[in-house]
């Protein structure tokens, strides 16, 4: 049974979890969700999650929700496809857990932030809160520069192997960007070193071409 995704591309979330299927080299369905007139908020998607946010995610019977969740179960389930996105060795799954942790209570909110003031808005015609955007890249910079000595010391966060510590900052980076926050990336060369790697990889590169034809 093909999974089935439910999303779009340009969903931070959505993307996050396509990239892991396609490093696995699982097939699935995208199925689009048109957010603009509201079918996250229909009972049908609904019951499929009930917070009304994208994505949705089925393996048969089984219903997910809530995107990190989804990429984990993906990468165990199945863990004899393509990359191998975890650790099996409880110290390094460990690791991996805890730049996860990272990934989620640090980096993401103030670079989700970042996304919607200075790439969203600017795509909506939205005016940017510029006193939004400086306090969340004075965050960011103290974040990156843990990161910059965490990667002078591994080729990735949790180890030297690409895993979902790394894969979960892929659709923040790839929006970030193409902003005034680059620098921040740029002038951190174990961090600009890390993202130039992981933006590189093919299973990004098929999202980010289905990206540009939403």
């Amino acid at each position: 049974m093909v999974l089935k995704l439910h999303g779009l591309p340009m969903s931070i979330c959505t993307a996050t979890v396509m990239t892991c299927l396609h490093e696995k080299g699982v097939d699935f369905e995208l199925v689009p969700v048109d957010l603009f007139a509201a079918e996250n908020k229909q009972p049908s998607f609904l019951a499929k999650n009930p917070f009304g946010q994208v994505p949705a995610f089925e393996d048969g019977d089984l219903k997910l929700f809530e995107s990190r969740a989804i990429t984990q179960y993906v990468a165990q389930e199945y863990a004899d496809k393509g990359t191998n996105l975890v650790y099996q060795d409880s110290k390094k799954g460990a690791i991996l857990l805890v730049w996860k942790e990272v990934e989620a209570h640090q980096f993401d909110p103030a670079a989700s932030k970042l996304s919607w003031e200075l790439a969203y808005k600017p795509f909506f015609g939205i005016t940017t809160d510029q006193a939004v955007a400086e306090e969340n890249e004075a965050k960011l910079g103290k974040f990156l520069d843990v990161y910059e000595t965490r990667l002078s010391k591994f080729k990735y966060l949790a180890g030297d192997c690409f895993t979902l510590a790394d894969l979960h900052h892929l659709p923040c980076l790839h929006y970030l960007m193409g902003t005034r926050v680059k620098e921040l990336f740029q002038s951190r060369p174990h961090v600009s070193a890390w993202v130039a790697d992981i933006t590189a990889r093919p299973a990004w590169s098929k999202v980010v071409a289905m990206t540009k034809q939403n």
